[in-house]
């Protein structure tokens, strides 16, 4: 249903919420539940069903430390 590509790798979004990559981030392939993804240079970004956030890939800047990003919904 989606599909995104970074750099050295693509990322495609299927409709049962997971997720298949070609070339690289592997480590995605166990991603359930994900409503949305992003590629980027070397890393790849998904956004669960829940509001959080998962991420794989290079993480020299930081860029894969998600683990505390949840989506905020105003009350």
């Amino acid at each position: 249903i989606a599909v995104s590509a970074g750099y050295s790798h693509t990322v495609g979004l299927k409709k049962d919420g997971t997720v298949v990559a070609v070339d690289r981030n592997d480590d995605m392939l166990d991603w359930k539940d994900i409503i949305a993804v992003s590629a980027g240079v070397n890393n790849t970004v998904g956004l669960k069903k829940d509001g959080s956030v998962v991420a794989v890939g290079w993480n020299y800047c930081g860029q894969c430390n998600v683990s505390d990003w949840v989506l905020k919904t105003e009350q």
